[in-house]
């Protein structure tokens, strides 16, 4: 998502403002595996599925991204979280194979046993990852806050519909300043 570049230094404060505060920061990461085939693969993510030697990568094609034991590479996207946000050896780094980082992995009782009931959420893709989790973790009845400005996706007009949508049901919206304050 070309877009996430430009959201990096908004969440690189909230980071650092939320490890300054010693308030847990949580990573996430999508990941894929032929092993556990599911739908992110194949009809709704073809990019995760392995792409054939010369053949046309990249969105909706074939492109070996986020597959778990692929190194990244020329065109081939990683999982894992980007140097500029690097997860301490401390914080906890959650991969899950589905958009919802709720689903099949350890996120609800780590946050409970934190004793978290409310979260602040940035990331990619607004339209799946985010809005997938944001909907989980509001019907899992934690409060949840989305930074308008610390997460991206491919089309504008998207990324503000996921915004009026939360808004009304599933989270409160604000942008990075606001949380910082």
């Amino acid at each position: 998502i070309p877009k996430a570049r430009e959201i990096t230094p908004n969440i690189q404060s909230l980071v650092a403002a939320f490890r300054n505060a010693s308030m847990p920061v949580i990573f996430t990461e999508f990941v894929y595996a032929d092993t556990i085939p599911c739908l992110r693969g194949d009809p709704f993510g073809p990019e995760h599925l392995a792409s054939e030697e010369g053949a046309t990568t990249g969105f909706g094609y074939p492109s070996n991204n986020c597959k778990v034991g692929v190194e990244p590479g020329e065109g081939i996207e990683s999982a894992a979280t980007i140097e500029a946000l690097k997860p301490r050896e401390t914080e906890l780094v959650v991969q899950g194979h589905t958009y919802d980082k709720f689903y099949g992995t350890p996120l609800d009782l780590a946050l409970r046993s934190l004793g978290v009931d409310r979260f602040v959420i940035t990331g990619v893709t607004t339209d799946c990852c985010v809005n997938s989790t944001i909907v989980s973790g509001s019907t899992r009845n934690y409060r949840v806050t989305a930074v308008s400005d610390g997460m991206a996706t491919i089309h504008d007009h998207i990324h503000n519909a996921c915004l009026q949508i939360w808004e009304n049901k599933f989270a409160r919206i604000r942008d990075t300043a606001a949380v910082l304050a």
